[in-house]
């Protein structure tokens, strides 16, 4: 095996026995010579369409290939050769898509060769095998590590952008022009050769597209469940059974909160989750109450201590503990092997029985609240009052602290430097990094919290838009406002937010606690000269270099 998608990938160069992340080889490979048969799909696909034609199954497998395959979604082996298998018959349809519709058109159809010819093997140690083949370390040997490292920034920053559009899906909310984009910039990848020229060129392109997919998620939520509004949360227990609900997913909440109505269930969110309960369409629900700890690298020591059930949605489950393994369920596409998994059906029945049967929280906890729900809405409907504060001086800077949390060291960089920002200056902060400081007391300005809870990591949309008002009302642009950005980052989903953020043309970005792997030296002169993209230092150098 070879993976260097995350942050915390080992030696920060590539896994090579085990997947930090507690993926195993063979699981590694499988999903490697996924990407390699999605390829072969989008060939045909992307063909079919240049001559009209387009086909819903072959469009959505693409989506949720490219986004089971992102770091801590799918662990499973058996789960991985289905979804392998199901590659080669999507494979066949798109290809037969493609040669007819070059018939139709009077065209003879083109012989592709690569990723569209191949054929998976009968055995899975066959598969295994050939997924060796198709590794990133494996194609570095031929095209070099750095033309490798950008066609992997691309790649990369699809499988986020995939695992966005996948929740705007659930929720009924796509653009067919959306998945044009994948399959045209899958076929691209699938070329043998590349220049430095072209894909750079492709890296800002998946930055600009993914700023649609982010749109595309936050119309799905906002208009399914209302737009997000400053709330109370509690993060203190409250006496009852309970259920844990954590990684992304709004809509699998929803059903379950609808499932668990009258059964005596108090519902938690976990991580991601958080920002649901300032939805309207879901804090409805008087049994949601509250969030139960922090984020998802802290998961194996917070279940274990969570007396009821867990139902982990989408991505960021860790190997779980023998102590909680047989109350702690999937949906979607997550995966552990031995895991009980709910199926398309999205009957919570097994969650909800589970519950019934644990212990649960035998007394309230002490009381202790924090304040979620700062969306766009929210923020721009008092844009006004922060105008003023900015223009009297009130408020002297903003700071955009947020990103993918995880458990390598230097994170506790982002805690320290919330902490020395000064008085009169504001944090919006989004994603799970918040959880590094989103229960200390920052006080407000004037009324105006000091912390500025934006929502999930999809949310660095609503940031962008909140940016891009405050600078159109002092008519100026982005990178002229008292605004700095300083960004974790964890996994895939990052990356494509970062992409969008560089495609904005926005400058001075801070981005740790260490840089992607993929991203080689010469890359990130480039980065660095166009877009002073930079490391983040220490919290106090950083400070100093950005307020003076």
């Amino acid at each position: 095996m070879f993976c260097y998608q995350c942050e915390q990938t080992a030696k920060g160069s590539g896994c090579t026995s085990w997947g930090v992340c507690g993926k195993s080889p063979e699981v590694a490979d499988l999903q490697d010579l996924l990407i390699y048969i999605t390829k072969g799909i989008s060939m045909y696909a992307h063909r079919a369409r240049q001559l009209g034609v387009k086909d819903s199954e072959i469009d959505v497998f693409v989506v949720e290939a490219l986004f089971t395959t992102i770091t801590n979604v799918n662990f499973d082996e058996v789960r991985m050769e289905k979804a392998i298998r199901r590659a080669g018959e999507i494979k066949s349809k798109a290809r037969d898509l493609y040669e007819n519709a070059a018939q139709k058109a009077g065209q003879k159809p083109e012989k592709l060769a690569g990723p569209a010819e191949y054929i998976p093997p009968g055995s899975r140690d066959d598969l295994i095998r050939d997924g060796e083949k198709v590794n990133p370390e494996s194609f570095a040997e031929k095209r070099g590590e750095v033309i490798q490292g950008l066609h992997d920034l691309v790649l990369f920053s699809l499988k986020g952008s995939a695992a966005y559009l996948d929740h705007a899906v659930v929720l009924g909310v796509e653009d067919d022009d959306v998945y044009g984009f994948f399959h045209e910039f899958l076929d691209f990848l699938s070329r043998e050769n590349f220049t430095v020229d072209e894909l750079f060129g492709r890296v800002l392109d998946a930055g600009k597209w993914n700023i649609r997919v982010m749109e595309l998620l936050d119309e799905a939520n906002t208009g399914t469940y209302g737009h997000p509004e400053p709330t109370k949360v509690k993060v203190t227990p409250v006496k009852g059974k309970a259920i844990l609900v954590s990684g992304h997913d709004l809509k699998d909440l929803e059903i379950l909160l609808k499932q668990s109505e009258g059964k005596g269930i108090n519902i938690y969110t976990h991580g991601e989750m958080l920002p649901c309960l300032a939805y309207p369409e879901l804090k409805k629900y008087p049994h949601l109450a509250g969030n139960y700890g922090s984020a998802w690298q802290n998961q194996r020591e917070e279940f274990d201590e969570f007396p009821g059930s867990i139902l982990m949605t989408t991505n960021c489950i860790q190997k779980p503990k023998d102590s909680y393994i047989n109350r702690i369920f999937t949906t979607g596409l997550v995966a552990w092997p031995g895991v009980n998994h709910i199926g398309k059906d999205k009957d919570f029945s097994p969650v909800i029985d589970s519950a019934l049967s644990q212990a649960g929280f035998t007394e309230d906890g002490p009381e202790k609240y924090i304040t979620v729900g700062f969306g766009r809405n929210a923020v721009l409907s008092a844009a006004e009052t922060v105008i003023e504060l900015v223009k009297s001086g009130k408020i002297r800077h903003f700071f955009l602290i947020g990103g993918c949390d995880g458990a390598k060291p230097g994170r506790s960089y982002y805690t320290d430097l919330a902490k020395m920002v000064p008085e009169d200056c504001i944090i919006l902060t989004l994603a799970c990094g918040k959880y590094r400081f989103n229960k200390l007391d920052f006080g407000d300005i004037e009324g105006l919290p000091r912390l500025l809870d934006v929502g999930q990591c999809n949310d660095a949309y609503s940031a962008v838009k909140i940016a891009m008002a405050l600078a159109d009302a002092f008519e100026t642009d982005v990178n002229s406002l008292p605004l700095s950005m300083v960004l974790s980052w964890y996994e895939q989903k990052a990356i494509c937010i970062l992409l969008s953020l560089l495609y904005l043309g926005i400058r001075n970005i801070r981005i740790g606690p260490t840089l992607p792997a993929f991203v080689k030296p010469e890359v990130l002169n480039v980065l660095q000269e166009k877009f002073n993209l930079m490391p983040v230092t220490t919290p106090g150098e950083d400070l100093k270099a950005i307020l003076g």
